[in-house]
């Protein structure tokens, strides 16, 4: 029974998976701030971790200074007590200073590897900060270029959407009109030039052509005439 509610509950997270994705896809904005929100909640993880590091070594180093003063005043003492013939105490403070050695030894390589890993976290800090601006100007510029996109597809689906039938339909009517009048001009004008009245009139006005040109010759012949016979006298 507990491996079917695995089952169910593996299933119906899938499920919610995909549906969130979907969602992603169509507001990418909300997947671009659930990354940036994700990852500052990381950083702020970090930080805390990082200040935590940072204020053990701190402890560290303070404990390491107080161990080498303390050292030193030994030392210091225990010279004096060899230099004034006091043993008993030059033992004591013999054990001390090799008690202190040993701690200042240690707590030096334990103040190195503190300081080793306050750089490490930190270094780590100001890479997520990075990121996270990163992921930021990525959003912006993506997030940018998905609008314009967005914009451009809309433009096309108008401009697609747009029907020229209509009007093309209304210019063809226009033309076939157009075609038609001109048509009928010209039927008009070829029906009055072949009828009767038009070849009669066509006729008369040649043969008054002809006699004007048979007018014209007999005057040209009487001049010339006259010419001639004024030309005879002068001799």
């Amino acid at each position: 029974m507990a491996g079917l509610f695995s089952r169910l509950s593996n299933l119906w997270t899938g499920f919610l998976s995909l549906w969130i994705s979907d969602i992603e896809k169509e507001h990418p904005e909300i997947a671009y701030e659930n990354a940036i929100n994700g990852m500052i909640v990381k950083y702020n993880k970090l930080k805390n971790a990082t200040a935590a590091i940072i204020r053990r070594r701190e402890d560290i180093e303070e404990r390491f200074s107080r161990a080498t003063k303390e050292l030193a005043q030994t030392e210091a003492e225990l010279e004096t007590a060899v230099a004034t013939n006091q043993d008993d105490l030059a033992l004591v403070l013999l054990q001390k200073k090799n008690q202190l050695t040993t701690e200042v030894t240690e707590g030096r390589a334990e103040l190195e590897q503190s300081q080793k890993d306050a750089d490490s976290a930190k270094s780590s800090l100001i890479q997520v900060q990075g990121e996270i601006k990163k992921l930021k100007g990525e959003r912006d510029v993506m997030l940018a270029k998905m609008h314009s996109a967005q914009a451009r597809i809309k433009i096309q689906e108008q401009l697609d959407g747009l029907s020229v039938d209509a009007e093309v339909k209304a210019l063809d009517n226009v033309r076939e009109h157009i075609k038609n009048t001109v048509a009928s001009a010209n039927l008009g004008k070829e029906l009055s030039e072949s009828s009767l009245d038009s070849r009669l009139n066509a006729l008369k006005q040649q043969t008054g052509d002809v006699q004007a040109k048979a007018q014209l010759a007999e005057l040209k012949a009487k001049k010339a005439a006259a010419q001639a016979a004024a030309a005879q006298k002068t001799m």
